[in-house]
């Protein structure tokens, strides 16, 4: 009975001694281990996996700078979430070094960088450097694209005969893509082989669209030297005629079969007959790991002649309910064994063979549309796109998924929702802690 009062009178003590303890051992714990739980809606304070993935393929010392004040007049304190930012990628990267700038103490130091705005990020690796002025995960990891890349890939686009524009605005242009492939460090630019002697040295991937008047022979020969030497193509052909381009198809060995690809299963999915859903993809560094539903308005067969200079892979495959229609491909067509080709049917392929430069890299597919405007934002047309340029390119290392929009930035609360929620914290939790707090004294003094 005597030990026990001992103890109750110095309960308190103990449990104080305890809760000590406890917050020490946490405070040691904390400084020894991290951990983050991130419970918002698309992980939005979690890096993606593509954006650890950049990570992983930049070995060495990256350096980012920002140069922000101490209190910005229009949005207060910037270091607080450009650190908070950063520091979800140096937990990932240790030999990130961060450091921050006052351009309004420094004047000089910024004036020589460059720096247009307050809170502007410069980022620096191996020897080139990225400006941003927005601070985002899909802006940071563009960049980090573009320093891994080293140095612009050019684009050409042949142009002079009515071929989609890699810079136009119409809907069957594809200036959307175009723009993609700016943000990760691809430069694009129009060719026209009538006034060019040849297809530049320097052209990391040619662009070959529909054209809708003949190409000269003259240009097609230019085409074909382009090809000899060993040079990188993206073809996107479309049903009909190639108007002057035969050539280059006989030089790859092209087996186009007339007709375009019925599919029943877009008009599941919204779209018209005339448009085929890629249902399969071949085993390639193209579609590694990548399962997004991809679509192809008005798509033609890409079959290929047996060449043992090219190793050729069957990249996009539709599903067996499909077929090649060899009459109006409209909602009325039906399949007819006696004329048309039963599905599935290949609509992309890639071809690959060695040349005095490395590896030479083509791939052709069968629809000219899956990156115009109008379609580029449907499903993952515009992720299988980049990637195709990221391979032909000789960039395989950033093959991946686009990185993510952020979503569920905000919180946006009526009139009424605000009230009710400023009541509650204000008035209605403090009566609570209140009356909790009269009913244990008086049962304590009862």
């Amino acid at each position: 009975m005597r030990n026990l009062r001992f103890w109750l009178r110095r309960h308190q003590a103990v449990l104080l001694l305890l809760f000590l303890v406890a917050v020490g051992l946490a405070g040691f714990l904390t400084q020894r281990y991290h951990w983050q739980w991130d419970l918002t809606q698309n992980a939005r304070h979690t890096l993606s996996p593509v954006s650890q993935k950049m990570l992983d393929t930049m070995p060495g010392v990256l350096e980012v700078t920002a140069y922000a004040t101490l209190q910005d007049p229009q949005y207060g304190d910037l270091r607080l979430p450009i650190r908070d930012f950063v520091a979800r990628y140096q937990r990932l990267k240790p030999d990130l070094k961060f450091k921050f700038v006052d351009p309004a103490q420094e004047a000089q130091l910024a004036r020589a960088a460059g720096v247009q705005v307050n809170g502007e990020l410069v980022l620096s690796y191996r020897g080139h450097s990225e400006h941003l002025a927005t601070l985002n995960e899909q802006d940071f990891t563009h960049a980090l694209m573009r320093l891994a890349r080293g140095h612009e890939r050019l684009v050409m686009a042949l142009t002079g005969h009515g071929e989609r524009k890699l810079d136009g605005g119409a809907p069957h242009d594809l200036g959307e893509f175009g723009r993609q492939l700016a943000h990760k460090g691809f430069r694009g630019a129009p060719l026209s082989l009538a006034v060019a002697a040849e297809v530049p040295a320097d052209v990391s991937v040619l662009l070959l669209t529909q054209p809708q008047a003949e190409i000269l022979p003259g240009e097609a020969d230019k085409i074909k030297r382009y090809l000899a030497r060993g040079g990188n193509l993206l073809w996107l052909i479309e049903p009909g005629a190639l108007h002057g381009l035969q050539p280059v198809a006989e030089m790859l060995g092209l087996l186009l079969t007339p007709g375009m690809v019925i599919d029943p299963a877009a008009k599941e999915l919204g779209f018209a007959p005339s448009t085929a859903v890629a249902a399969q993809y071949g085993p390639h560094p193209v579609t590694a790991r990548f399962d997004l539903v991809t679509v192809f308005p008005h798509a033609r067969a890409i079959g290929v002649n047996d060449d043992p200079d090219w190793h050729v892979t069957p990249l996009i495959e539709t599903a067996a309910p499909s077929w090649v229609e060899s009459g109006p491909a409209d909602e009325h067509a039906a399949f007819d064994p006696r004329r048309d080709v039963a599905g599935p049917v290949v609509i992309g392929r890639v071809l690959e063979r060695d040349s005095e430069d490395g590896r030479q890299r083509i791939a052709v597919i069968g629809s000219g549309e899956f990156l115009a405007n109008a379609y580029l934002g449907n499903g993952g047309n515009l992720d299988l796109g980049i990637n195709l340029v990221n391979w032909l390119a000789g960039d395989a290392n950033l093959i991946t998924i686009q990185p993510k929009n952020t979503l569920d930035a905000t919180l946006s609360l009526g009139k009424s929702a605000a009230v009710a929620l400023a009541l509650g914290f204000l008035i209605g939790l403090p009566l609570l802690f209140f009356s909790a707090a009269i009913f244990v004294w008086r049962r304590r003094n009862a």
